[in-house]
C-alpha cells in the first residue's frame, strides 16, 4: 500500500512539473507575438536557452542554496534503494523538477522586460547566477528553513509567511528582478520621441500572444494545484480560486483596457498570478477579487510605466508579475482571513512583512546582477544590432526567411544582413 501511495505521489508531481515545463512555451509565445517580427526568433531561442541553463543551475548549485541538499550520490540513493537522502521511487527527484520548472521562471519573466536590446549571451550568464544564487537564497527562505525566517515571522506576527504556489517567492521577485535588469538597459531605440511623447511598438502577432496566454492559464492550474506536492493534500479549493482568479482579470482588463487583446490576455494572467499566494485558504469570492483587482493594476500600471515613467518594460514584467505578486502576497493576508471567509492561519502584517522583504530582495538582485554584468561584459545590443533586429544580429536568420533573403554567387539562399555582413568583409 505504501509503495503505490509513493507511486502515486511520484506520478501527481510529475504531471505538475510536465504541465509548468509547458508553461514555458506559453512565456515564448507570449513574447513572441509582443515583440517585433525582427526579434521573434530571439524571443524562443531565449525562453528554451534559458531553460537549459536554469535547470544545470538549479541542479548543481540551486537547489542546494534552497535546501541545502544535492544530487552528487550513486543512482541507488536517489531512487531510495539505499540510504535515506532521498525518497523512494525518486519522489524528490520530481519534486526537483517541478520545482527546477519554477526556477526556471524567473528568467523566463526578466526575458519579457529586457526584450529586443538584450545581448544574447550575457543574458545567459544572469540566469545561470540568478537560478543558481538568487532565487534560491528567497526561495529556501520561504519554502525552506534558510535563515531561520519562517520562525522569525511566526515570532514576530504569530503565523509564518504564507506563499502556497509563489506569488511573492516566484513573481514579485522574478518581476522585481525585471524591473531591475530593465533599469539597467534603459529604453529601446525610437521608443521615445525628443519631447518626451511615446512611439507605440504595436504586437506583432496577437493570435500568438493569445496562444501565449492561453498555454500560460491553462499550466497555471498545475503550477498552483500541484504545488501540494503529494496527492493527499490536492485541494479543489485551489482549483476553483484560480478558476476565479483568472476570470476576474479577465473581466476588468476588459473593462479598463477598452477591450485592448493584450491587455485582456495579460488580464487573464494578472489573475493567476496574484493568486498563487492564497488559492489554498481564500474563498472563491476573495480569488474572484482580486483576481479583479489584479486586472485593473496591470492595465493602469502598465500604462503608467511605458507612458508617464518611460520605463520600457516590453511585456510589463514589472506591472504583472512585480506588482500583482505584491498584490497576491497581500491579499493572501486579506481574504484569507476567516472572517472573510477564509480558512485562517494567515497574518496581514506577516503578509505586508514578507512581501516586501521579497520584492526588495528581487530588486536588489536585479540592479545587482544586471549591473555587474553591465560593467563588466555590456548588457546591450550595439545601436546597429537593435536596428536590424535581435533575429539577425544574434541568430542570423529571421522569424519569415523568405521575406529577407538573398541569392549570391553559389545559389544559396541567405539572409540580407548576412550577406551585407559578407560583403563589408
Amino acid at each position: 500500500m505504501e509503495t503505490l501511495k509513493t507511486g502515486a505521489d511520484v506520478l501527481f508531481i510529475l504531471l505538475g512539473a510536465v504541465m509548468v515545463l509547458a508553461m514555458h512555451s506559453g512565456f515564448a509565445f507570449l513574447e513572441v507575438g509582443t515583440v517585433r517580427k525582427k526579434n521573434q526568433v530571439n524571443a524562443l531561442v531565449k525562453i528554451i536557452s534559458d531553460f537549459a541553463v536554469s535547470t544545470i543551475a538549479y541542479f548543481f548549485v540551486g537547489y542546494g542554496v534552497a535546501y541545502g541538499t544535492n544530487f552528487l550520490v550513486g543512482a541507488d540513493v536517489l531512487i531510495g534503494k539505499t540510504g535515506n537522502a532521498f525518497a523512494a521511487s525518486g519522489y524528490d527527484l520530481v519534486k526537483f523538477f517541478f520545482l527546477a520548472t519554477f526556477a526556471a521562471a524567473i528568467p523566463a519573466i526578466v526575458s519579457g522586460g529586457i526584450a529586443e536590446r538584450a545581448k544574447f549571451t550575457t543574458q545567459l550568464m544572469a540566469t545561470a547566477i540568478l537560478v543558481g544564487l538568487v532565487y534560491p537564497l528567497f526561495e529556501g527562505m520561504v519554502w525552506g528553513t534558510r535563515f531561520g525566517f519562517q520562525e522569525l515571522m511566526k515570532g514576530w506576527f504569530g503565523a509564518a509567511f504564507h506563499d502556497f504556489a509563489g506569488s511573492v517567492v516566484v513573481h514579485a521577485v522574478g518581476g522585481w528582478i525585471g524591473l531591475g535588469a530593465v533599469l539597467m538597459l534603459g529604453t529601446r531605440l525610437g521608443r521615445y520621441r525628443k519631447d518626451g511623447r511615446l512611439v507605440a511598438f504595436p504586437p506583432s502577432n496577437i493570435p500568438f500572444l493569445a496562444l501565449g496566454a492561453w498555454i500560460l492559464s491553462v499550466g497555471w492550474f498545475g503550477f498552483n494545484v500541484m504545488s501540494a506536492q503529494v496527492i493527499a493534500d490536492i485541494s479543489g479549493l485551489v482549483a476553483m480560486n484560480s478558476l476565479m482568479a483568472m476570470v476576474g482579470g479577465i473581466l476588468t482588463s476588459l473593462v479598463v483596457g477598452r477591450n485592448d487583446p493584450g491587455f485582456i490576455h495579460n488580464g487573464a494572467l494578472a489573475g493567476l498570478v496574484a493568486v498563487c499566494a492564497g488559492s489554498d485558504v481564500m474563498h472563491p469570492i476573495g480569488a474572484l477579487v482580486t483576481g479583479g483587482i489584479a486586472g485593473a493594476l496591470f492595465v493602469w500600471l502598465f500604462n503608467l510605466c511605458q507612458i508617464k515613467w518611460k520605463i520600457d518594460d516590453v511585456l510589463g514584467v514589472w506591472a504583472l508579475h512585480g506588482m500583482c505578486g505584491f498584490l497576491g502576497g497581500v491579499a493572501c493576508g486579506v481574504f484569507g482571513q476567516e472572517a472573510l471567509g477564509g480558512l485562517g492561519g494567515v497574518s496581514f502584517g506577516g503578509q505586508i512583512a514578507g512581501t516586501v522583504i521579497g520584492a526588495a530582495f528581487g530588486l536588489a538582485g536585479g540592479l545587482a546582477v544586471y549591473g555587474g554584468l553591465k560593467a563588466a561584459f555590456g548588457i546591450r545590443l550595439s545601436d546597429e544590432e537593435e536596428f536590424a533586429g535581435a533575429d539577425l544580429s544574434i541568430h542570423q536568420i529571421g522569424a519569415y526567411p523568405e521575406d529577407a533573403t538573398t541569392v549570391h554567387d553559389d545559389g544559396l539562399a541567405m539572409s540580407v544582413h548576412s550577406a551585407n555582413k559578407r560583403k563589408a568583409g
